[in-house]
């Protein structure tokens, strides 16, 4: 098993750091520091590998960061995909599983999101990259027969993630005693996800290589189907949680109670996010079910324990 990151500081290196060092004494686990839009570096690593799958998680994330620095957005996620895909394409790759996002659902208001709806019209920058990855993808699958796996992650949350991401912005603040800032004034929704399930959709997925739909109609396409081995699926939770009831369970489980500062909605962002995950339970026998009361007290009992407070 191969690991391959440029470790940048997007956010703290030293989590990225400690991360890997607990996969470092792994059998079997290899570590590549390099640059995803690198693609001769990226050639090189596949054509010394020769991987039977991949699972392809590397981007730069994040919505708000979008605004601010789109050209990584371009670098990463687009040049960085495009050398992934030609990667697997020239190295016999058996299987190439990658991330996609909710934020492609974009401006669409029926809920839940299906995977099945159309997602044309993103928000932001980082939905619009994350939309193209899935296009390019099915460029691939249809061009090479190469079978590609899209999943649209919903609000990842637990151990060892994002410093980013409300959760840990949260935390931070509520220990400090200083203001949190809710945005929508608390009346946004997402569908949180713990990151166990996260993994063991992954996992199950990667061992079920993206198949041609036989039904397939170009005059009635489904978006998450093709007549090319290509499969898009959601993993959320398929509970959406408030935003107000998300800080309530976080003062239980911290025994502090947050300084609230109600805010309007940030460019980019949508009011809710809400996933269908039929597809996947139909398909590998598997949907998220972890609570967010218990994905909740999960994280924070890391938290205290890795930042010692």
């Amino acid at each position: 098993m191969v690991g391959f990151d440029n470790l940048n500081s997007y956010y703290d290196v030293r989590l990225k750091e400690a991360r890997l060092a607990r996969l470092a004494p792994r059998e079997g686990f290899t570590f590549v520091r390099g640059d995803l839009a690198d693609g001769r570096t990226v050639s090189e690593m596949f054509k010394n590998e020769r991987f039977d799958s991949v699972v392809h998680l590397a981007a730069q994330a994040g919505v708000r960061y979008s605004l601010v620095n789109p050209h990584a957005y371009v670098d990463s996620n687009l040049t960085g995909f495009l050398n992934i895909l030609e990667g697997v394409r020239h190295n016999g790759t058996r299987h190439l599983v990658y991330a996609s996002s909710s934020s492609v659902y974009g401006a669409n208001t029926a809920m839940p999101f299906s995977v099945h709806q159309n997602v044309d019209h993103p928000v932001s920058l980082y939905a619009a990259t994350k939309k193209a990855n899935e296009l390019m993808a099915h460029a691939y699958s249809h061009l090479y027969r190469l079978p590609t796996t899209g999943l649209r992650f919903f609000t990842v949350y637990g151990p060892w993630g994002r410093p980013d991401m409300a959760l840990f912005i949260f935390i931070k603040a509520i220990l400090a005693g200083e203001p949190i800032s809710l945005f929508n004034h608390g009346r946004m929704r997402r569908d949180f996800t713990y990151i166990a399930d996260i993994v063991e959709g992954v996992v199950r997925v990667l061992d079920r290589p993206a198949e041609p739909n036989r039904d397939w109609n170009s005059d009635a396409p489904d978006s998450a189907t093709s007549s090319a081995p290509y499969k898009l699926y959601n993993i959320g939770n398929n509970s959406p949680v408030e935003l107000g009831r998300l800080v309530a369970i976080l003062e239980e489980a911290l025994g502090a109670k947050a300084l609230k500062k109600l805010v309007d909605m940030q460019p980019g962002d949508v009011p809710a996010t809400y996933a269908d995950v039929n597809a996947l339970a139909e398909d590998v026998g598997f949907k998220p079910s972890t609570s967010i009361e218990d994905g909740v007290a999960r994280f924070v009992e890391w938290y205290r324990e890795f930042y010692e407070v």
